[in-house]
């Protein structure tokens, strides 16, 4: 009985593939089958969105994807590269239904608005496959008041956050290993602004750098942080040629960021105090963060209200903490710490899984400035959920995300 449920939805599977394509007989008889042994289907929830299609984009070209399944409520019965044409000879078929989705794939990713996804995410936990959610309901594990309190609505399946894991790999890798190895896996992928963030501070904390008071992050988006749904905030007119800051003091990733940096704290180390400000920037892609990070007596050098340029002990002092961090992201394949004289750049990262890191220290030598670039769209959402898909199942954490990025 089941396996014909499977041969009717598998028919549908026609629409969306990665070359090169599998039978349909053996796409049924492999579905049970661990993936390592079978022909990957890769499911996306909610397809049409930025972040949906930027995960079509990049699945198309994983060497362990073979398959797609795709879905969108706006354009169900569609053809993906009729909404994209970008698609074009790539990726081609109509748009199914989430449950469809969800029959034939051995991963799920969503690309839902936040406070839709959890029946999904349960569906795939009773069908024991991974998902990966790149909405904000499963970023605060079981805590399920400050979720409540951010963004409006209670859990719908609270016993669902309680095995659910934080998809941050710098910070939670192992953790998702092992749950991987225990069975399925729901993994709450960061947001943009948390990410280039949270990697900024966290040689700081976990090292024993930061010394007391607040970190203060400024942080610059491109604007298809805002997502496809058209706005006046977003309307060119409103957006072009302007900088400006916006939701100041009131972001939602706000809970997100003072989460990590607890995280990130070195045990028994004071818990900072966090600024958060976010701009919107007149580009389409990437986020650039600036983080200031009062240093600890032990790192401070007492210069208070200079004017004059950054000393040589400094410039050593600056080099020293930049060595900390290199070390520290030694064995990260997508966090690069820039040479003395690179600053980190959006246009560096473009289209890339990258976080860029570069390492300051103030003209007074008491506050460590610390810039990030990513690409919102990768390493800030479709990037890093598939860096964890890879995780999730033993694969080459690289695998679909090597390219170089786009410098211009």
């Amino acid at each position: 009985m089941l396996k014909n449920v499977l041969l009717v939805q598998a028919t549908k599977l026609l629409f969306c593939h990665a070359i090169p394509l599998f039978s349909l007989s053996s796409l049924i008889d492999d579905l049970s089958l661990k993936v390592h042994n079978s022909p990957m289907v890769a499911g996306v929830i909610g397809a049409t969105g930025y972040a949906g299609a930027e995960l079509v984009r990049l699945l198309s070209g994983h060497p362990k994807v073979d398959k797609l399944a795709l879905s969108s409520v706006s354009f169900e019965g569609e053809q993906i590269q009729d909404i994209y044409p970008n698609f074009l000879g790539r990726v081609k078929g109509s748009l199914l239904k989430a449950e469809e989705v969800i029959a034939a794939s051995d991963v799920v990713f969503s690309a839902l608005p936040h406070a839709v996804g959890e029946p999904f995410a349960a569906a795939c936990s009773e069908r024991k496959i991974h998902y990966v959610d790149l909405s904000a309901d499963f970023r605060f594990d079981d805590d399920e008041d400050v979720y409540s309190a951010w963004y409006g609505k209670n859990y719908q399946f609270p016993e669902l956050h309680k095995k659910s894991i934080y998809g941050l790999p710098e910070l939670n890798r192992q953790k998702i290993k092992e749950l991987s190895a225990a069975g399925s896996v729901i993994i709450g992928n960061p947001g943009c602004y948390p990410t280039g963030g949270s990697l900024g501070a966290f040689p700081a904390l976990a090292k024993g750098l930061y010394g007391e008071g607040a970190i203060i992050i400024d942080a610059a988006s491109g604007v298809s942080g805002g997502g496809r749904e058209p706005s006046r905030s977003f309307h060119y007119p409103e957006c072009a040629d302007s900088l400006a800051p916006y939701k100041v003091a009131s972001h939602r990733h706000s809970p997100e960021i003072a989460r990590n940096l607890s995280a990130m704290t070195a045990k028994g180390g004071a818990v900072p105090q966090l600024i958060f400000t976010p701009h919107l920037a007149p580009m389409n892609r990437g986020i650039l963060s600036t983080i200031y990070i009062p240093l600890s007596e032990q790192w401070r050098i007492t210069r208070d209200n200079n004017v004059m340029p950054p000393s040589k002990e400094i410039e050593a002092k600056a080099g020293e903490i930049r060595e900390i961090y290199a070390d520290f992201y030694k064995d990260e394949p997508f966090v690069r710490v820039l040479p003395q004289g690179v600053i980190a750049a959006t246009n560096r990262v473009r289209q890339s899984n990258y976080c860029d890191i570069s390492v300051h220290l103030d003209i007074n030598g008491s506050t460590l400035i610390v810039a990030t670039a990513i690409d919102n769209m990768v390493k800030g959402a479709a990037g890093q959920a598939i860096q964890n898909m890879n995780i999730l199942f033993g694969f080459d954490e690289k695998s679909g995300l090597s390219a170089i990025p786009m410098l211009f």
